[in-house]
């Protein structure tokens, strides 16, 4: 209840700003409000090359990625209780520019209705999906009505839904309760890279020399998904004294955790472990892995683009799926086998237990839309759009 009631007062108070602000002309001017920073930073850069407006950054807290101001581009910390002022500007941007470009569910949307000349993009922060969210997430049930209501009000302003590939497509469809013709087939922006050999080899160079215990080696990826019982846990639930026993000598183990468990974990095996939870994009370093270790995150629908082996290290299968629900059956969804344990994990790598045709299958599907140009597609779709009901 009490929740509910703060909700309540910073919708009004972002709903009362809003309004005010949209009495202001409209300006020829592109917003970005950015979380994950990835998708944002390929569009971000695309829009400055091939359309003309001026350009606002609203990073939230938190935000990965970097963005550097200049004439053409303001970068605002969008925060209303560390930054209320500059919290206000970004609103008064919000409700006089004619392109809104997220990344993310960002609930203030619910007190912002934008006009008919206004286009917002949800760029998205995942290529495909395992476990279900928005209205097919199973701890909706549990909400209030007052809070199902704010979710469909917040999914009403995605006027396009960037997708890369039919299959996400559907889902976003499910998730956001969007008619078809919302979704842009456009492909994801940030999968552009993985079809560009000059920037590829550019950060696989960059990334030897940061991690030089990778040289010779065969790296292993470990990306598991973030769990909330790891908030009072933070134990990586991998016998790390076990893989250095059986793989130390030909690999290295790069992990990419969540703050909160990587934070608690002492390193006992620095001729082994590498610690890349703090690089700011997770799709550099796919780039320098021979093989990924996950669970139930979106890393696969982009490392499939690549070829490469995976390992799903389900330990918690049963349990995660009665909480958090998948969009299809997990053990005949994944493009690779699934360890329960260690030992497990390091026969499988060990044996090369592989099947490249059911990754490239699975890439086919996934990655339907995204061809190393969906970043200029997205843009070009976008902006002549808008041209045209300029025009009008």
């Amino acid at each position: 209840m009490i929740r509910e009631l703060f909700v309540f007062a910073y919708l009004t108070y972002v709903k009362i700003f809003f309004s005010l602000f949209s009495l202001f002309p409209q300006k020829k001017k592109t917003v970005f409000v950015s979380s994950f920073g990835d998708n944002v930073m390929f569009v971000f850069e695309k829009v400055i090359n091939l359309a003309d407006d001026q350009i606002v950054i609203l990073q939230v807290p938190g935000t990965k990625g970097t963005f550097t101001p200049d004439a053409r581009t303001k970068v605002l910390y969008f925060d209303m209780f560390r930054r209320p002022l500059t919290f206000l500007r970004g609103i008064y941007h919000l409700a006089t520019c004619r392109v809104v470009f997220i990344d993310n569910y960002y609930g203030f949307l619910a007190a912002t209705p934008f006009g008919e000349n206004v286009i917002c993009v949800q760029l998205w922060h995942a290529n495909g999906a395992v476990k279900r969210f928005g209205l097919k997430d199973p701890s909706i049930h549990f909400r209030s009505r007052r809070a199902y209501k704010r979710f469909k009000s917040v999914y009403s302003r995605f006027h396009r839904i960037v997708a890369g590939s039919e299959k996400m497509a559907k889902i976003f469809q499910q998730a956001f309760d969007v008619n078809d013709d919302v979704i842009l087939r456009t492909g994801v922006p940030r999968t552009d890279l993985f079809f560009d050999d000059e920037k590829k080899e550019e950060m696989v160079h960059r990334l030897r020399q940061q991690y030089p215990l990778i040289k010779g080696k065969q790296v292993i990826l470990y990306a598991p998904t973030f769990r909330d019982s790891q908030l009072k846990n933070y134990s990586i639930q991998l016998n790390i004294k076990k893989l250095y026993e059986a793989l130390h000598d030909q690999y290295a183990l790069l992990l990419r955790l969540h703050p909160a468990v990587m934070n608690q974990y002492e390193n006992n095996y620095p001729d082994f472990v590498i610690d890349g939870s703090e690089y700011p994009d997770v799709n550099h370093l796919l780039l320098i892995a021979d093989y990924l270790i996950t669970d139930y995150s979106s890393i696969p629908f982009e490392f499939s683009l690549l070829g490469k082996p995976m390992i799903f290290y389900a330990y918690d299968l049963e349990d995660y799926a009665e909480t958090r629900g998948f969009w299809e059956d997990y053990e005949t969804f994944v493009p690779g086998p699934i360890a329960k344990n260690t030992d497990e994990l390091i026969h499988l790598l060990k044996h090369h237990s592989f099947d490249p045709a059911v990754i490239q299958k699975f890439s086919k599907e996934w990655n339907e839309y995204n061809d190393g140009h969906a970043s200029e597609k997205l843009v070009l779709a976008i902006y002549n759009q808008e041209e045209k009901s300029a025009g009008n």
